[in-house]
């Protein structure tokens, strides 16, 4: 995993402490800290600036009591990339399938969400995967079909 407190980037320094901030006391279903979890997806998803502080933020506004709006103020994004925080974020009315179609359609957001959905599907992570994990995980692969698997490749 990669040291984002020393990044040569101001606003992905901003980005990871507005992640580490916001994430705070929360734990993934391992019982591990969440902010892991952002800074694995940003650890995989290359050296361009805007995915890894899309990648930091990913969880943010769906997880946490911040906003968009509170990320826009809090770190001068551009444009491109609170699109793809907007599509990163998945409201519940939304079905699943049609939520991973609108971010295929993003460059961004599909490499952020491949690199999102592979750490996920990362069952090594539990101690004891369930039959409820094993169908999340064949879930992320059929989205990872939908992203385009030449997009999850690229980002290896």
């Amino acid at each position: 995993m990669k040291n984002f407190t020393e990044h040569q980037d101001a606003r992905v320094r901003k980005a990871f402490e507005v992640a580490k901030q916001a994430h705070a006391g929360q734990v993934d279903k391992s019982g591990v800290e969440y902010i892991n979890h952002p800074l694995t997806v940003a650890s995989n998803v290359g050296d361009d600036v805007s995915a890894i502080i899309v990648a930091l933020l990913h969880d943010v506004a769906e997880d946490t009591a911040k906003t968009l709006d509170d990320l826009r103020t809090e770190i001068p994004l551009t444009a491109e990339e609170l699109q793809a925080l907007k599509l990163l974020t998945h409201d519940d009315e939304t079905p699943y399938l049609e939520y991973v179609k609108r971010i295929s359609n993003d460059k961004l957001a599909a490499k952020v969400k491949a690199a999102d959905l592979h750490h996920n599907s990362d069952l090594s992570r539990l101690k004891n995967p369930a039959a409820k994990d094993l169908e999340r995980v064949e879930k992320y692969r059929f989205a990872l079909e939908i992203l385009d698997i030449e997009t999850f490749d690229a980002i290896r």
